[in-house]
């Protein structure tokens, strides 16, 4: 089929054989990589008689691991019950059968609208206290205009090494795990440049192919500081087989944003690991065996965040971007200290 069957999602003869070889195998659960309507989802777990869930149930449960701060945890319950919603029919269905009758109503109907009034009340209050968090950074990257300060977005699909980056360039002490999604909320630290002038080095929330639309919604804010932002430095891991994709994701991302025109260094991260683990390698000899990726675009860069291998030149590529920008006078002059 060129497109999901409405009903589920499956056409018939791969229904029929996943259901056979459901039949005798150990399984709980069923996970498609894609986002399942309610109905399809209701259909399938009723053909198959097994849990299922999708893309998005299974991006939310990530998400929701790794939720710390407040902002973070009021963004991902707000995805889960916009997700929730239109699914409280199907999980009620056993119970909307009981009491039917002309002029009767049954138990189960009358508790999913309680449950759907109730959960309508907590996403208006979720987004209520959103659109405050979203207000307070409205105001923070307010006053950082007002004082000229650049501000660099780092961006990258999920896992590249974003926090690493940042750890390394402006000895920040964010979390840095080999997950995905490690980092949900936006961190800014201070940066000094190789001319001693001062940027602000913000890390944002990975990106991920087919991003639910209700993920969006609820990190908003979180995207909003790439709009914000003077410079996007693109992390893209070299080690990754699906590195072009993911960068293809990206920048798919930012022009959903509108930010495509916006100046951008890209960083080719990890490339210790990309060499022959049995030879020594410094960080002169390896830049310079790689160095041919990067002639024909003076904005990309090979960096190896772990290892801090590049990030000199790094510092340089983004410091000559930003001059460019103060020259055109897109940035106002720093005044001051931070």
């Amino acid at each position: 089929m060129s497109h999901p069957n409405p009903l589920s999602y499956l056409g018939k003869g791969k229904l029929d054989e996943l259901a056979h070889k459901r039949q005798g195998a150990n399984w709980d659960l069923i996970v498609f990589d894609d986002e399942l309507t309610p109905r399809q989802q209701e259909f399938l777990e009723k053909s198959l008689d097994i849990k299922i869930i999708d893309r998005v149930a299974l991006i939310l449960d990530i998400f929701a691991r790794h939720a710390r701060t407040h902002e973070g945890k009021l963004q991902v319950e707000l995805a889960q019950h916009q997700y929730l919603l239109p699914r409280l029919a199907g999980q009620w269905g056993h119970l909307e059968r009981l009491g039917a009758g002309i002029g009767t109503r049954g138990p189960g109907e009358s508790q999913l609208e309680t449950d759907r009034r109730l959960i309508r009340t907590k996403i208006n209050r979720l987004r209520k206290q959103l659109e405050e968090i979203r207000k307070h950074r409205s105001l923070y990257r307010e006053n950082r205009r007002r004082t000229g300060i650049p501000v660099i977005a780092i961006v990258g699909y999920t896992n590249t090494g974003k926090s690493t980056l940042l750890n390394s360039l402006s000895k920040a002490e964010v979390l840095a795990e080999n997950k995905l999604f490690a980092t949900l909320d936006p961190t800014t630290r201070r940066l000094v440049l190789p001319d001693l002038s001062t940027a602000l080095l913000t890390d944002t929330v990975g990106f991920i192919r087919k991003l639910p639309t209700g993920l969006v919604e609820a990190f908003r804010a979180t995207l909003e500081e790439i709009a914000e932002a003077s410079v996007i430095l693109h992390v893209v891991d070299l080690t990754s087989s699906n590195a072009p994709e993911q960068s293809l994701v990206v920048e798919g991302v930012l022009k959903d944003l509108g930010l495509t025109d916006k100046p951008r260094v890209t960083a080719l991260n990890k490339i210790d690991s990309l060499l022959d683990t049995s030879q020594t390698w410094d960080e002169g000899t390896a830049m310079e065996f790689l160095s041919h990726m990067t002639e024909d675009n003076p904005h990309t860069v090979l960096i190896s965040a772990e290892k801090k291998w590049g990030l000199k030149n790094l510092l340089e590529t983004l410091n000559m971007v930003i001059k460019e920008l103060t020259a055109s006078d897109a940035i106002r002059p720093v005044v001051g200290h931070v």
